[in-house]
């Protein structure tokens, strides 16, 4: 027997439980706009619950570039001894590290404070369209359809699996001589282990300071030593090129890249790793993911050996977690009224229409061989609204990953703060042109500023003072 299709209406429905999802729902709730937020896992958070840091809070120089719902979910986090606040960083302009799984619970705390209705354990399958105006969307769920009538819908998937079934126009890949080339950033499955001997390995680095030299298409900025990773719990390694390198040669390596990255938890003998790499791989299709997961899973324990037989610290690590699931860098970027460009970025333009401030580092993962591009931003450039809402299909509004930036400004807006500042502005533009019955590009851009403002996000430098 098939069960009737559900039927369900809300004023704003954002697709998508990660960064910008959350973001963009929780600030639309806050605006009194009735808000479902849907996401396939039975939690919220997506890659802020599988170990990674928060990176986009500093700028090149230290200063603050991200504030908002970001913040208010970091200070509710160090209460709970689940952060350690920003910190500075020669490489990553700077890291915030977080306890993933009290991430997923003050989710749900700021989710029952602000009042959002989440629908989770559903995977979006199909949507309606009418001349070019999105209806509704369709999920599933323990073999129940739900069709979900909005007013508004924002695509916070990521891979923007809503843009795409509403035959929005995207791209995917990264530029080459101006064209899209099919070279994608690679997937990762990221693991914590637990034994880690941080002074032991800070003294190996120390003896071997070479082993913190990184190439070329890597720049970073001085001061990224041992002595800054032993000043603070709060730091993000990224090193062992030598070690690496070594081992690929003598057929020990089960990693296709450079480096050894692991974040370190705010929780003594514990880091999560993101050493994995899964090449020829996209994140928008079925068939890599699967491969991705497979694949990824059977490099852990392998690396694990390398780690523990090769480099000091790592003599007692042990498997103590695996993420729910793969860590997608790249996919689909949904095409906007408006596109920031890498000029803009470059040179730090922040038009009258920002609604976040974008201000980590160009970090674009090569998706062909095992290298790493990084080049830094000297001053945050302006996110604008007109990104974040579809050219080709009305009342569909974009937050998180998918948003319409090129692939160079890609490798900087896709880190996490930038997100939820990103999906903030959007949730605020989704909850007036809701309230107001008009769409989201008619929404009074400078009313969503002033509305960001006076909920403490910064939408210029200035906003410090």
């Amino acid at each position: 027997m098939i069960n009737e299709r559900q039927t369900l209406k809300t004023e704003v429905l954002v697709l998508g439980g990660g960064s910008g999802g959350v973001g963009a729902a929780l600030a639309s709730a806050r605006e009194g706009a009735e808000t479902i937020i849907v996401d396939r896992q039975g939690f919220l958070g997506g890659n802020m619950t599988i170990g990674l840091p928060l990176l986009g809070f500093l700028d090149a120089q230290g200063r603050v570039a991200t504030k908002g719902i970001a913040q208010e979910l970091v200070d509710r986090l160090i209460e709970y001894d689940g952060s350690f606040g920003h910190r500075e960083c020669p490489l990553h302009n700077s890291t915030t590290v977080i306890d993933p799984n009290l991430m997923r619970i003050v989710i749900f705390e700021k989710v029952k404070e602000y009042g959002v209705h989440p629908l989770l354990h559903c995977e979006i399958i199909d949507t309606t369209v009418e001349n070019g105006e999105l209806k509704s969307v369709i999920v599933k769920g323990k073999g129940q359809e739900i069709e979900i009538f909005a007013d508004v819908f924002i695509d916070a998937t990521g891979d923007g699996d809503v843009g795409y079934l509403s035959g929005a126009e995207y791209e995917k890949g990264q530029y080459s001589k101006g064209e899209i080339k099919k070279e994608i950033q690679p997937g990762t499955l990221m693991f914590t282990v637990g034994g880690f001997k941080l002074e032991k390995f800070m003294d190996y680095l120390e003896e071997h300071p070479e082993e913190l030299k990184h190439g070329e298409s890597m720049k970073i900025r001085p001061g990224y030593t041992a002595e800054f990773l032993r000043a603070s719990e709060n730091h993000v390694h990224v090193g062992l090129k030598n070690t690496v390198s070594r081992l690929r040669k003598e057929g020990k390596c089960p990693i296709d890249r450079d480096t050894i990255i692991y974040i370190n938890l705010p929780k003594e003998g514990y880091i999560a790793i993101n050493s994995i790499r899964i090449m020829n791989f996209d994140g928008s299709s079925v068939d890599d993911l699967s491969k991705g997961e497979i694949d990824g899973h059977l490099q852990i324990l392998p690396l694990i050996k390398m780690l523990k037989e090769n480099v000091p610290g790592f003599e007692d690590i042990y498997l103590s977690s695996i993420a729910p699931f793969m860590g997608v860098r790249e996919s689909r970027r949904i095409i906007g009224k408006q596109m920031i460009r890498e000029e803009a970025a470059l040179n730090a333009e922040v038009p009258e229409d920002t609604i976040a401030l974008g201000s980590y580092i160009i970090d674009i993962h090569s998706g062909k061989d095992d290298s790493t591009i990084i080049r830094s931003l000297k001053d945050p450039y302006g996110i604008t609204y007109g990104a974040t809402i579809s050219r080709d299909v009305k009342r569909l509004m974009l937050s998180g990953r998918c948003i319409s930036v090129d692939p160079v400004v890609f490798g900087s807006s896709r880190v996490m703060a930038t997100c939820m500042a990103v999906g903030e502005g959007t949730g605020i533009g989704a909850a007036l042109a809701a309230k107001q019955n008009i769409l989201p590009e008619e929404v009074d851009v400078q009313l969503i500023r002033k509305k960001l403002r006076k909920h403490g996000a910064l939408l210029a430098l200035e906003d410090n003072d």
